[in-house]
């Protein structure tokens, strides 16, 4: 089974542990992105797993690529080209003190990305899943077209199609992101939009949800993807559930909605005690990816993905280096933390 991903790779820079910006006087740098978390999560599940993005060709250019080849991230059609990598500052909260991201991604190698840089007839040779997030078209107006582009190569292969909403309030407005990302979804046979996706991007709003207060009201979340399916005919569409009682405390679930067969299907909650948040979306996606690809049934499906993301959120760094027996391990003990012998 071949996933390719599509999508900008970052450098990171992040504060040590749990100080404020710049209170030390060192960053830690590591590298990632949303789809490309998603692809090293793939390739670590032993699924055959490709990303393509561009890049400088420069030292930070190939070290960034070069991160993701050292989990057997198939790299091949990564074009190089423009001046810079975009990067963020993270600033990782603790208790009532939120996690902080600032973004330095404008003018970014991908950001300036034309539609003849992709090939996406010898891009999509031999795969048989493509994956992208609403991060891209936020980038420029180009991006919008080439990811046109790539599901149009996609859906004519016969491929399946996933997206993550991840909408972006530093990157976009949501009227815009409505008006680019609504004509994508007839492409999309897996979409994944939390609450605020929905509203923002498709402009569906959950009643009686409040994430904030751990407040969620579930028929809310079955009314949404119901709509989603209707309006855009995508036959999967997940959705995580968090509940923030603070910056180091959530509740973590997710729903699966089976399109065709009109049925929702609710994981089990973690009570998660996080130690880096930031790619637990991409975290879920990766595992929901990994499990339909392995032909689960819906209720495995959403267990398999939830537990992947659960054990994302006690490690540091973007990158999922959480093993299908990890993850097996933590659905049979429930979630105990015991010491394994």
């Amino acid at each position: 089974m071949r996933v390719v991903t599509f999508g900008e790779i970052l450098l990171r820079l992040a504060s040590p542990g749990y100080t404020k910006l710049f209170q030390k006087e060192s960053l830690e740098a590591t590298f990632c992105g949303g789809e490309a978390n998603v692809a090293v999560s793939l390739a670590i599940f032993g699924l055959d797993s490709a990303y393509v993005t561009k890049v400088p060709d420069s030292d930070v250019g190939h070290a960034a690529i070069n991160s993701m080849r050292y989990f057997g991230v198939d790299t091949k059609n990564v074009v190089y080209g423009g001046d810079r990598l975009g990067l963020y500052y993270l600033e990782k909260g603790a208790s009532q003190r939120p996690s902080k991201v600032i973004y330095d991604r404008a003018y970014s190698a991908i950001s300036q990305a034309k539609r003849e840089d992709f090939d996406w007839d010898k891009i999509f040779e031999g795969a048989d899943w493509f994956h992208w997030t609403g991060i891209n078209p936020a980038l420029s107006d180009e991006l919008g077209l080439i990811c046109e582009d790539a599901c149009k190569a996609a859906k004519a292969r016969g491929l399946t199609i996933s997206c993550d909403l991840n909408y972006r309030g530093k990157l976009w407005t949501p009227e815009k992101a409505q008006s680019v990302m609504r004509p994508l979804m007839k492409y999309v046979d897996v979409l994944i939009a939390n609450e605020e996706d929905s509203e923002k991007v498709l402009g569906l709003k959950y009643e009686g949800t409040n994430v904030e207060s751990a407040e969620l009201n579930r028929a809310g979340y079955v009314w949404t993807a119901q709509q989603i399916h209707e309006l855009y005919g995508c036959k999967f569409i997940a959705t995580t559930l968090r509940k923030s009682f603070s910056a180091s405390h959530n509740g973590w679930s997710a729903m699966l909605y089976d399109g065709e067969a009109g049925k929702e299907y609710f994981s089990n909650e973690y009570d998660i005690q996080i130690i880096d948040r930031v790619g637990g979306g991409d975290s879920f996606a990766g595992g929901l990816i990994y499990s339909l690809t392995q032909k689960m049934e819906c209720q495995d499906a959403i267990d398999f993905a939830v537990a992947a993301s659960c054990l994302k959120h006690t490690m540091e760094g973007d990158y999922n280096r959480t093993t299908v027996t990890d993850v097996k391990n933590l659905l049979k003990s429930g979630g105990n933390g015991r010491v394994i012998r």
